[in-house]
């Protein structure tokens, strides 16, 4: 990459030898020009000239999954064992005594100012909405998408288990906040006696309120726990039609390939999308002292976008105790998941996953290389696939409506004061 193209003029300009990947079935790439003017990609010749000698173009990411109120509370509150259950325990300790409104939203915006450096342009977060709760966390998530208005598009999710969800108030005044803030209507579901029926009355609550929705789903190595199928024959039998993203289904890898067939089959007909977290669950999922996981804690990826399902792939936690790593960067999100899920050697290209797929389940404003598109996009020094995920591409430039933006993600010291 030459120095000029680090230097994005303020006026029009074209990238020339640009190396744009395809979402074709041979997952090309190909040499193009790109040319920018008015914020926007257009047609022409017009501009300056910057040489990107090979370096990789990708479009702006979406990142569909992630959870911005519990971001970056580890160094006061670390899993004590790294397990799931220890992560439940030890963020409802910190929640009940630290997540006050101040302490919310620095911490969320801190969270989006490092997916922005990284070159994200739309976000989903699932925020922790038990009662009472959602009275301090959607007000701060209302004022956090409306200071990052024009940066970064901002949806929320809510998020309680489903032992909560009733026809009954406080349920349902959660549900109306949500709904009040143009917000997702979520919940964890894994194996209750009358699981089915709560899902059911999920459903009637979010049709009623013309909401989405997006679920947790059976984040456990327990195979019996199959409240997948549940969800989407609920969805089918309730005629629910607006858009349902389910997040995890780590349960469905440890089935047996004839139940995971029908479950699978069923998903399909009932037009859930699927979003995994491969680094969260791989961190997570078969996590015991002493001993050596057997299973990486992913879902079933491949067999789900042979099926035509919708599949993402997503940050979720961040310097949490649900997850100690991470940066919100959807391109250690694409290096690990091609690691963890095999996504290389295989007969689909999996980029639409991390950028067009995410934003169409969202209902995100999509993000395309092409004339008439936003220029939102990030050029690497990288010059195919292999380079660009053997190294962590600190050097990116990442440009916004044709601008380069400053690449530097927050420093940690800024939240010093919150981990006391």
């Amino acid at each position: 990459m030459s120095e000029m193209i680090r230097r994005i003029p303020s006026g029009p300009f074209r990238i020339v030898n640009a190396s744009i990947p395809d979402c074709s079935p041979d997952g090309g790439i190909r040499r193009e020009t790109l040319a920018v003017d008015g914020g926007k990609i257009v047609s022409g010749e017009n501009g300056q000239v910057l040489d990107a000698s090979g370096g990789m173009v990708l479009p702006a990411f979406t990142d569909m999954h992630t959870h911005l109120d519990k971001g970056h509370i580890w160094p006061r509150s670390p899993n004590p064992k790294g397990d799931f259950e220890s992560a439940l325990a030890t963020v409802e300790a910190d929640r009940s005594g630290r997540w006050h409104a101040g302490d919310v939203r620095r911490r969320m915006d801190f969270a989006l100012r490092c997916a922005y450096a990284h070159g994200t342009r739309s976000v989903r977060t699932h925020l922790d909405s038990v009662a009472p709760q959602h009275l301090t966390s959607w007000p701060v998530f209302r004022e956090v998408r409306s200071d990052w208005r024009g940066r970064i598009d901002l949806q929320g999710v809510t998020i309680l288990g489903i032992e909560h969800v009733s026809e009954e108030s406080p349920f349902l005044e959660i549900a109306d906040t949500a709904a009040d803030s143009g917000g997702v209507l979520g919940c964890v579901t894994y194996p209750l006696p009358d699981a089915a029926e709560r899902i059911d009355t999920f459903f009637r609550v979010a049709m009623e309120r013309g909401m989405s929705a997006d679920l947790h789903v059976d984040e456990t190595a327990d195979a019996g726990s199959a409240t997948l199928r549940l969800i989407a024959e609920s969805v089918l039998r309730t005629g629910f039609d607006a858009p349902v993203a389910v997040g995890h289904c780590c349960s469905l890898a440890r089935q047996s390939p004839s139940e995971a067939d029908k479950t699978l089959d069923l998903v399909a007909e009932s037009g859930l999308s699927v979003v995994s977290l491969p680094m969260c669950n791989m961190y997570l999922q078969d996590r015991h002292s002493g001993r050596t996981p057997r299973w990486r804690g992913v879902t079933l990826v491949h067999e789900m976008r042979y099926r035509g399902i919708p599949v993402s792939f997503a940050s979720d936690n961040t310097r949490d105790p649900f997850y100690a790593y991470g940066d919100l960067d959807m391109l250690e999100v694409v290096r690990e998941a091609t690691r963890i899920c095999h996504l290389d050697h295989s007969e689909v290209s999996w980029l639409d996953s991390f950028t067009s797929t995410p934003a169409a389940s969202c209902g995100f404003k999509p993000c395309e290389l092409k004339p008439g598109g936003d220029a939102d996009f990030i050029i690497f020094r990288a010059r195919n696939w292999n380079e660009l995920l053997s190294r962590p591409q600190h050097d990116r430039i990442v440009v916004r409506a044709g601008k380069r933006i400053c690449g530097d993600p927050p420093c940690y010291s800024e939240l010093d004061d919150l981990m006391e």
